[in-house]
């Protein structure tokens, strides 16, 4: 792992001038640029390859940038950011005056967050400004985790990626909408929807099809190249043996390989949601690159401690064995 330190005051540098740069938050690593510069957001959408209408999260130091972004910052927000900010919770409030169409795709609403890795913290600070950055990876691919995953997907398309090895939660932010009046989740996330509610003393409602556009909440995303089927843990071994006669089958599950199973590649992932949430991506990722013909994903238990990864391997699904970036949307 490289020592990053030395390379923050370069990349402020290049994101100055324009430039993208790749680096860790606790989620995801994202590919930023200049929130305020549609020159240089538009750079992130042509590495991505990633369509131009969808709104990109801005990344900004804390509540003391709010005004520059968000025209009305409700008390619920204070509330949110009290309890969770710097972390990996992203607000959806109206946008300031001045906030380009580039970020926000066109839409009256932006998105925020202030992340806690110490090096996009120290990033920001040197930056002094707001970094638009989804998760830098080719669109609706498998979110990178590490600087050797933003080598893979985005090569020479970015000018410094900015290594400070695996993040700590390993899925996307949550993403609550306060544009409304009420809180809405548009995307679970490591935060869950009972904290969010406990903390602010009222129900959170559920995406509907008024809330806005927002990152990571299309039917397919977060996608390996390699098909992938989720399967009941009752019906995984039946499963894996009926998928074996067709080809090789790699297989992601809580518990450890079976005897005489008919699976090429088993990955065993730990039996507890943060663990699971922190090692997801890098192991569909290894699967992927198996040379298998199906990636077969044990189905996770409908509670709300597994919400947020069940809601990601649901959308690895659904994109899975198609073009990058067909119908996915990221974020970080």
């Amino acid at each position: 792992m490289a020592d990053p330190s030395f390379d923050i005051e370069r990349a402020a540098q290049i994101l100055r001038a324009g430039g993208l740069v790749a680096f860790p938050t606790e989620t995801v690593y994202g590919l930023g640029a200049d929130a305020s510069s549609a020159r240089a957001v538009r750079k992130i959408f042509a590495a991505k390859g990633r369509p131009l209408d969808h709104p990109v999260i801005v990344h900004i130091r804390g509540a003391q940038d709010l005004s520059q972004w968000a025209s009305a910052v409700p008390a619920q927000a204070h509330t949110l950011i009290e309890q969770f900010w710097p972390g990996p919770l992203t607000l959806v409030l109206k946008r300031a005056p001045g906030v380009i169409d580039a970020v926000t795709g066109g839409q009256d609403t932006v998105g925020l967050r202030a992340p806690s890795h110490p090096v996009a913290r120290q990033l920001l600070e040197a930056f002094a400004d707001g970094i638009a950055a989804p998760s830098a990876n080719r669109f609706g691919r498998i979110s990178p985790t590490s600087a050797q995953h933003v080598r893979e997907d985005l090569g020479d398309d970015v000018d410094l990626i900015l290594d400070a090895g695996s993040c700590e939660v390993g899925i996307e932010s949550t993403i609550v909408d306060l544009s409304s009046g009420r809180p809405v989740l548009l995307r679970p996330g490591h935060i869950g929807i009972e904290s969010i509610q406990s903390v602010l003393g009222e129900a959170v409602l559920r995406r509907s099809a008024e809330s806005p556009r927002a990152s990571g909440t299309l039917a397919a995303h977060y996608a390996p190249q390699v098909r992938l089927r989720l399967a009941p843990q009752s019906d995984l071994q039946r499963i894996v043996e009926e998928e074996s006669r067709n080809g090789l089958t790699a297989v992601l599950a809580r518990a450890q390989r079976p005897a005489g199973c008919a699976a090429a590649v088993w990955r065993t992932v730990p039996d507890d949601p943060d663990a699971f949430a922190q090692a997801l991506y890098a192991a569909l990722r290894e699967l992927d690159n198996a040379g298998c013909a199906v990636i077969i994903a044990e189905a996770l238990p409908p509670t709300p401690q597994w919400e947020a990864v069940r809601d990601r391997l649901g959308r690895a699904a659904a994109g899975s064995g198609t073009s990058a970036g067909d119908t996915a949307d990221d974020a970080t």
